[in-house]
């Protein structure tokens, strides 16, 4: 993952022109396994190549889009949280942060944080506010966790619990003391009472077709991904009150009441931690 300079004062600068459509890259696939439209034929490609290796590649995406949203509404309407920092937005779908959040509580402020272009140029256009609440999107890279705090803080009263979404971004992190480190100082700058929404792809020896489709991913995508143990994954909660049912796949964390079934087990792992 290449270093990302701290973001210009002119978010909009040069935005468009850092977009780059001859290399796959990991915000659009999504979209394209989520059903968007957002995406180039390079990204189909290599979206279909990937899937021909873990078949179960779209199930994985939906999960994961499905467990931001039942984290959310357990934090508005259980938690009493108001204010959202989620960091690695990707391309907007259906039922964003704060669309969850706002939907329960209209006056809920969400900051959005990535530093892919098109998903900036895309944020600002989609990801638009209830009247009683407010977004906003930072252009600025996971690790600048003190430019991070210092520009939401202009959102977000950070003297008051946020919700800190973390989904399918800490992958990009390699090395695992930097990862672990990241986090770690966001929650640090957050006041007691917050929460941490984390999701990560695993590695397990169930899953050997996962393995082989991050492999392809990093020989030939952009940006590279770190896969982690379960056990890794459960790390990054250290020091924070884990809720229950704990790190699990995302499909099983709380699912909505089925016919009975427990739902299909996906090489994405999530958790939510309070911080006390």
């Amino acid at each position: 993952m290449p270093e990302n300079p701290a973001a210009s004062e002119l978010p909009a600068e040069g935005v468009l022109s850092r977009i780059i459509t001859t290399r796959p890259h990991t915000a659009r696939i999504w979209n394209y396994w989520l059903g968007g439209g957002d995406y180039y034929e390079v990204d189909r490609a290599a979206g279909e190549r990937i899937r021909q290796l873990h078949p179960g590649i779209g199930d994985y995406a939906r999960a994961d889009r499905l467990f931001l949203g039942r984290a959310v509404r357990h934090l508005v309407t259980e938690c009493g949280i108001r204010q959202f920092l989620d960091i690695g937005t990707g391309l907007p779908t259906a039922d964003n942060t704060h669309e969850v959040a706002q939907r329960l509580a209209p006056d809920a402020r969400i900051v959005y944080v990535d530093n892919d272009p098109l998903v900036l140029a895309h944020a600002r256009a989609l990801l638009t506010s209830a009247p009683e609440g407010r977004t906003d999107h930072l252009d600025e890279d996971l690790r600048n966790v003190d430019a991070i705090l210092e520009r939401a803080a202009t959102t977000l009263d950070l003297s008051e619990p946020v919700g800190l979404m973390l989904l399918g971004v800490v992958i990009f992190i390699g090395d695992d003391a930097e990862a672990y480190d990241i986090v770690r100082r966001l929650l640090e700058g957050l006041p007691s009472g917050s929460h941490l929404v984390l999701s990560h792809t695993i590695t397990s020896p169930a899953m050997p077709d996962v393995d082989a489709a991050v492999s392809y991913w990093n020989q030939h995508g952009t940006p590279w991904i770190t896969q982690r143990t379960p056990e890794a994954v459960a790390r990054f909660f250290d020091g924070l009150d884990l809720l229950e049912p704990g790190v699990v796949s995302c499909s099983r964390w709380r699912p909505q009441p089925t016919d009975g079934d427990e739902p299909v087990e996906v090489a994405m792992f999530g958790g939510v931690g309070h911080k006390p």
